[in-house]
């Protein structure tokens, strides 16, 4: 009974092993296989790296943008023009209010003599500023929220919130462009799951019909391994094997291609950021988002 058992183990153990060694050997020889038309396999290769590519460059575009957005100033912050006979207790009263605001993340305080001097170094009117008996510029609060994705009809509503304070005369935001420009961010996030899926299917048709012209060039081999007695999971392995290194090595390629891109991008796009005086740097894909493209 003992000898049985340790029979039944040992032929268990060595048809896993024997399992592993079949499925090694077809997984590299139809990677040798790939290897024998270089030509074909690599214009294949191409083909699905540009595929994957097109949609994953937009993904990461609109990951950007919003990026961009958090980071811009005037993407989701609102200036408010205070009262010029404000003090400078009501002033302080009203920045604590704001501040516990939850839709608040921060609020700067801008004084008139700020305001001024800012003026005054960005402009070419520095002398005519010398002749002003008194400062024009009233106390100015800008404010950041924290919600970047505010929709115009949300902000419209913060804005009259605000202006209900005594201490404010005036709230300002870009209104269109924000509204426009959380437009555009929308379209291309549509465009990119449009082309997403169009294009998986575009990959998953190719590599179906790679394999199927790969299937009817060895059709007098299949015919012989039938009539030896192979199974079917013996002779559709070599195929889902090959298919396999093909949606491996085209994921690589398309995160190549969006690498060197990167790469192309990053010293026009540092220039423009630094003409503009911000500290925006193209970001990378998240590493889920490596592993989801070669899964």
């Amino acid at each position: 009974m003992k000898q049985r058992r340790q029979h039944r183990g040992f032929n268990k153990r060595f048809s896993l092993s024997a399992w592993l060694t079949r499925h090694a050997q077809v997984l590299f020889s139809s990677l040798g296989r790939l290897w024998q038309r270089p030509l074909g396999s690599l214009m294949t290769l191409l083909v699905l790296g540009i595929a994957i590519a097109l949609p994953l460059g937009l993904h990461l575009l609109v990951n950007n943008l919003q990026q961009l957005a958090e980071q811009w100033d005037s993407g989701a912050s609102v200036s408010v023009f205070l009262k010029e006979n404000s003090s400078d207790e009501a002033i302080q009263s009203l920045i604590g209010t704001l501040k516990s605001r939850d839709s608040i993340s921060g609020v700067r305080h801008i004084t008139p003599d700020q305001a001024l001097e800012e003026f005054r170094q960005q402009s070419d009117f520095s002398a005519a500023l010398e002749l002003l008996d008194d400062n024009p510029l009233p106390h100015v609060l800008q404010i950041r929220l924290r919600n970047t994705d505010i929709s115009a009809g949300e902000l419209e509503q913060f804005l009259q919130s605000l202006e209900k304070h005594s201490e404010v005369e005036l709230a300002l935001a870009d209104l269109q462009w924000v509204e426009r420009f959380q437009a555009i961010t929308r379209i291309i996030q549509r465009i990119a799951l449009v082309l997403a899926v169009l294009l998986s299917l575009a990959v998953l048709l190719i590599i179906g019909n790679t394999i199927r012209l790969e299937t009817q060039g060895r059709r007098d081999e299949i015919e012989i391994i039938k009539l030896v007695g192979g199974s079917n999971a013996f002779i559709r392995r070599p195929f889902l094997y090959e298919g396999f290194w093909y949606g491996l090595m085209g994921s690589l390629i398309a995160l190549g291609l969006i690498l060197l891109s990167g790469l192309a991008l990053r010293d026009p796009v540092a220039h423009l950021t630094a003409l503009y005086q911000s500290s925006f740097q193209l970001s990378g894909l998240a590493l889920t988002t490596i592993l989801g493209v070669i899964g």
